[in-house]
């Protein structure tokens, strides 16, 4: 259990880091310039608030500065957090933009769906696409979804949640029970995990509580910080001790009498063990009965009692 977790805690973590810097496909290197505002408002430089309760009026403004036609086919909405989609919206909007021209185009967008989706601060994403859904260009903000606290977002926020205490709780019974590697490099690296287990737990607690948005250059930092302490605390564990032996029994003295009750009596230290009896020591033999055939000789003394 410990293992799979672990697992995909650093797979959580590969998809971070390698998905930090989304790949944008262009078909030159003028991309469209593009200005969205959402209700009236630049959405440039500031947090726009995105409410389930009623649509939002999005108003896209695109530059082209190449020396094409650029042809966008729709217009994708969608907001990301570590390196995972948590909405996306693509409303179908085909228009051209000439050479050297602006195009402005408004369309209501309708974030009911967003209940259940996510909530919090969120990195969000106004893009446009061509035929092949390559990035033409786009604009980029925070919103603050008014969503459900069980939404996908919050509830992958309490599974996250859930195994970091597994791991945690695996790394200190393991510590308590003296089962840790004797090299310390080793008992760091099982203490990375529940690092970066936190650093995620952190992140989505910030983004939840509309603390801190999870933008790249906060939560790649929080998360690889939390797995270096989580490794530091590790390395500085106690080197475990194996427990002591168990003790022999120490051998009687030649020559001493044992009685009956000590030498069945249970030891503090063990288990009830028989003590070897010494060679010297004196046996009583009772007399054994003799059993005579009254049935043949009537006379015959039969044995008292």
């Amino acid at each position: 259990m410990g293992r799979l977790i672990a697992t995909t805690v650093a797979f959580v973590t590969a998809v971070l880091v390698l998905g930090a810097t989304p790949t944008v496909a262009q078909e030159s290197d003028d991309p469209l310039r593009v200005t969205v505002t959402l209700d009236g408002q630049d959405i440039t430089g500031r947090t726009v608030q995105l409410d389930p309760t009623r649509p939002a009026e999005i108003s896209v403004t695109a530059e082209n500065h190449g020396r094409t036609t650029r042809k966008v086919r729709l217009i994708r909405v969608s907001g990301v957090a570590l390196a995972l989609t948590f909405y996306a919206y693509d409303t179908n909007l085909p228009f051209e933009v000439p050479a050297g021209q602006r195009v402005v185009r408004t369309f209501p967008l309708d974030v009911r769906d967003l209940e259940g989706q996510a909530i919090g601060l969120l990195p969000t994403s106004v893009e446009l696409l061509d035929e092949d859904r390559g990035v033409l260009g786009g604009s980029e903000t925070v919103a603050d979804v008014r969503g459900s606290v069980w939404s996908v977002y919050g509830v992958f926020g309490f599974v996250m949640f859930v195994l970091t205490a597994l791991i945690w709780a695996s790394v200190l019974i393991a510590l308590a029970r003296h089962r840790l590697s004797a090299n310390r490099f080793r008992r760091a690296l099982r203490f990375l995990p529940a690092g970066i287990g936190t650093g995620f737990v952190a992140v989505v607690t910030l983004s939840v509580l509309r603390w801190v948005a999870p933008v790249p250059a906060v939560e790649i930092p929080v998360v690889l910080g939390a797995a270096v302490i989580a490794m530091v605390l590790g390395f500085l564990t106690p080197h475990p001790v194996a427990p002591p032996p168990p003790a022999e029994p120490e051998p009687a003295p030649e020559g001493t009498t044992v009685g009956l009750t000590e030498l069945f009596a249970p030891r503090p230290d063990g288990p009830t063990t028989a003590m070897p009896i010494p060679t010297d020591m004196n046996t009583h033999v009772l007399p054994q009965p003799t059993v005579a055939n009254t049935l043949e000789d009537p006379e015959t003394p039969r044995w008292p009692g």
